[in-house]
C-alpha cells in the first residue's frame, strides 16, 4: 500500500464516520419533526370545536349587548324625563313662591300683629 492509499482509506473511514456521527442528530432531528407534525395535527382538531364554542360565545355576547344598548337607551329616556320633572318642580316654586309668598307674608305679618295686639289688651286689663 502507498502512502496516497493510505491517506485515501483514511479519508473513506473519516467521511463514514462523519456520515454515522452525522446520522444521529439527523434520526433525532426526524422524530422531532414527526411529533412537531403530530402537534400541529392535534391543534387543528382540537381547534375546530373550540372555535364553533367560541362562536357561539361571540353570538350570544352581542346579544346581550344589544340589550344592554336598549337598557341604556331607556334609562337615558327615564334620566331626561326626571330632568324635566325637575324643572318643571323648579318653576312651580318659583310660581307658588311669586304669586302666593307675598300675599301669604302679609297675611302672617297681620295674624302676628293681630296676635300681638290682642295679647297686649289681655296684658292691659
Amino acid at each position: 500500500m502507498s502512502v496516497g492509499e493510505i491517506a485515501g482509506l483514511i479519508a473513506a473511514i473519516a467521511a463514514v464516520a462523519l456520515v454515522g456521527f452525522s446520522a444521529v442528530p439527523l434520526l433525532k432531528l426526524g422524530r422531532v419533526l414527526e411529533e412537531t407534525r403530530l402537534a400541529v395535527r392535534d391543534i387543528g382538531h382540537n381547534a375546530v370545536p373550540i372555535l364553533v364554542e367560541l362562536r357561539g360565545t361571540v353570538t350570544a355576547t352581542n346579544d346581550e349587548l344589544g340589550k344592554l344598548s336598549l337598557v341604556t337607551n331607556d334609562v337615558a329616556k327615564v334620566t331626561a324625563n326626571a330632568t324635566v320633572v325637575a324643572e318643571n318642580a323648579a318653576q312651580l316654586s318659583t310660581v307658588f313662591s311669586t304669586t302666593l309668598g307675598g300675599p301669604l307674608i302679609k297675611t302672617a305679618a297681620f295674624t302676628y300683629g293681630l296676635r300681638q295686639a290682642v295679647s297686649g289688651k289681655r296684658k292691659a286689663k
